[in-house]
This record gives structure tokens, sequence and C-alpha cells, in this order.
């Protein structure tokens, strides 16, 4: 059944000034609020070996930020700001930026009442000797409500990867409030990021530095990634009254077989980094599901863990998916997830969470709300009222599920 939430339930007053407008200085200088057995305690980023526990699966999602936004003018001197958000054709998307002459994106266009139809040219005010040779043009193919199918050209051979780095810049978030700088190019990216396609970053991962990613592995912590790409939908606001009325959007995903064989068999505790990370491992079990159930794997639409009961374990499911793959000869998944995880889903993967503070009667509050047994409060009442820094540039958290301890209780709640 789907959830009857009203999300002005999950609401709360975040000032303005508690918003990170820019990142600190050191990734791993801000503060880590914990909370486990319903209880908060304060740490600095750096500490958070200590807390990850000895033994355990950490999953981190390695997508890539691209220059996803691209600034255009037109003949009557009109700006009109495109952000890419999706492929179109090619529809992959390391063909998409492989492509040397032209490709087509879904995007969000900025005042797209004053482009009907016609070439756009990039907007080159500095006249950019690099802009200027590429020739770029943007042209639109269609329109479907916020979002249109818009075709870019260019000269000179060149990548659409490399187009992009010429000619767009950082898609920061809106609540930022301000343009990017150079400052972002290099913070608005994990220093794991390996695969282009995200147009907002996993920001759980900012933190990350060298030193806590060593000190992780050398505990004896199982790292693994996955690839899902954060589209645009992440800045979307729930407009309607319950959360039955939000539609949530389409991310791609690539996990590697062997990490769902490890999934299906260790037994031991995960820590996602970040809810992506949660989004795309909590997908595994419906997919697992669908290879079972109809004999190969179906993207998971947003309210499938919800309409019915499952009688498969978790270990039944990723089997069975893994097995899938094996029969076809596939060394990893690419699928598709649209899930949303609100109060009264079922996690089967994911025990330990690692995340920023989200922004009020978002779907991302709605994750944490399900994470910790609906004691959101708690953990949102003390960041306020000590001085936590909120959303993309914030500071951080770890969130451990009822049941799961850390440090000597470890043993304790893997027996229990």
């Amino acid at each position: 059944m789907i959830p009857e939430i009203r999300i002005s339930d999950y609401d709360y007053c975040l000032p303005d000034d508690r918003i990170a407008k820019y990142p600190l200085p050191q990734r791993d200088a801000s503060r880590l609020l914990e909370y486990s057995g319903g209880k908060v305690s304060e740490h600095v980023f750096s500490e958070i070996p200590s807390l990850v526990p000895e033994d355990s699966i950490m999953v981190f999602n390695d997508t890539k930020v691209v220059p996803a936004r691209l600034h255009f003018q037109r003949e009557t001197g009109a700006h009109i700001e495109i952000f890419c958000l999706e492929p179109v054709e090619p529809a992959e998307y390391n063909m998409i930026f492989a492509a040397t002459e032209s490709c087509r994106w879904k995007c969000i266009v900025g005042n797209v009442k004053k482009w009907k139809s016609g070439l756009l040219s990039m907007y080159n005010p500095e006249n950019d000797i690099e802009i200027s040779a590429l020739g770029l043009r943007a042209g639109l193919v269609e329109r479907d409500g916020e979002v249109s199918v818009v075709e870019f050209s260019w000269q000179g051979g060149l990548p659409f990867s490399r187009v992009l780095e010429i000619c767009g810049t950082v898609p920061i978030p809106p609540y930022l409030d301000r343009e990017s700088e150079a400052v972002d190019t290099e913070r608005y990216q994990t220093l794991y990021a390996r695969y282009r396609g995200s147009v907002a970053a996993p920001t759980a991962g900012l933190h990350f530095t060298g030193r806590e990613l060593d000190a992780i592995r050398a505990k004896g912590v199982d790292m693994e990634t996955v690839c899902l790409h954060v589209g645009a939908g992440t800045f979307l606001p729930v407009k309607s009254d319950c959360i039955s009325g939000h539609r949530m959007h389409r991310e791609p995903f690539v996990v590697k077989k062997s990490l769902i064989r490890t999934l299906a068999s260790s037994g031991r505790h995960v820590v996602a980094v970040g809810t992506t990370s949660v989004r795309t491992l909590e997908s595994l079990y419906y997919i697992g599901v669908s290879c079972m159930e109809k004999g190969h794997p179906e993207d998971v639409e947003q309210w499938a863990p919800y309409e019915r009961e499952y009688r498969y374990t978790t270990s039944e499911a990723l089997c069975a998916l893994a097995d899938w793959l094996d029969e076809n000869g596939l060394d990893e998944l690419k699928a598709s997830t649209r899930i949303i995880i609100v109060p009264g889903f079922t996690f089967r993967i994911v025990d330990i969470l690692v995340t920023n503070f989200h922004q009020p009667q978002s779907t991302l509050l709605l994750l944490i709300s399900a994470f910790v047994d609906g004691d959101w409060k708690t953990i949102y009442d003390h960041a306020i009222s000590h001085g936590f820094r909120f959303l993309s540039y914030g500071d951080s958290s770890i969130l451990f599920r009822s049941g799961v301890a850390h440090g000597p209780d470890m043993l304790q709640s893997l027996g229990d």
C-alpha cells in the first residue's frame, strides 16, 4: 500500500545562515554527528575511521559531476541557460561523452519561453579563443513539460566531454544562491569520482580525504563502489501535500556482479556513503525479485517496495540477480531506479549511513526518518541547536540503524 505521509510533518526551521555556501578549507575538518542507539554524540569528520565497524563493507558512489550548465544567447540578446540532465542520442553516457560532432540531451532550459525555435550561439562575452573555435550551437528539438530535448553541434572534432569542460560550469545547487566559482570545480567533486554523468554531487563523500580512506581500509573494511548518476531531480521540492503525489526521477546505476555476490553471502554490516548509495543498494533486492519471478531484471519503480509483501530473503534475491548476470555473461548490472524510501520502508541491505543534513520537506529527509525509525527530529534538533552547517557543503553525520552498534559493541550486535 502506498504510504499516505504528509510532507508538512517533515518540516523544520532552517535559517539561511546555517546553509553552508562554501566548503571548509579542509575536507575532513567538518563536524560529524553520530546517532546510535537513540543517542547523539559529536566528532570531527577526521575521526570517522574509528566509528566504522571492523570487517564491514563500505560502499561509495564513484559518479563524477560534469560541468553540465551551459549559457547561450539568442540573436535578440536574450540569455538562455541549458542544464544537461540525461543522454538521448546516443543514449549511453560513455558514448555521448565520446560524440565528436553532435548529440542530444534531455535538459532543463531557463528562459525557455523566449526560445521557440532557431539555433542558439554559446554566450562568450570574453571572446575566449577555445569557445569561439568550437562554434557550439544548441537547437530545440522538443518540449515536454519542464524538460526539453536539445541538440548540440560543434566543430573541431573534440569529444563532448571536452566541450563541456571548455564551455560548461559546475552545476552547484540552487540553494547556494550564487554562481559557481573556481573553488567548486575541485570541491564539488569527491576524491574518488571516476565515471562522468552526474549533475549533482553525492555530497556525503565530499568530506573524505586520502587519510580517512587509507585508515578505513587499514581496519580491514571492504571498500566497494557503485555508480549512480545523480539527476537534477534531487533538487526538486515536494509540491504535493502528501508524498503519494510526488513523482521520483529516474536515475541510472551500475553495480559490479562481485559486489552483489558479496552482499548476498557476507553477513557483514554494510555502510553506505550517501543516500544515492542507499537507493542503489536497496534497489538490488527488487531487481533480484524480478529475476526470480520473471526470469530477467527490471528497473525499480517508485512504489514497488510498498505495493505488496515480499517473501524472499535478501540472499535469495541477490543470488538470483548474480546468477542471471552469470547466465548472460555479464560482469556488472546496468539498471535504473525510481525508488522512494519513506517511513515504512524495510531496509534489507544497508545498516549504517554516512550523510549530510538535508532540506526540510524533502524526500531525502523522509529517507533519514525511515532509516532511524522516525527519530529524525532528535538528530536535526541537535544539529540546529549546536551550530552544525547544513546541505551540500555542510557538516556530516553517521547514522546507525536500530540494533547496530560500533566499536566494542560491534561483536555483540553481530551475534544478535
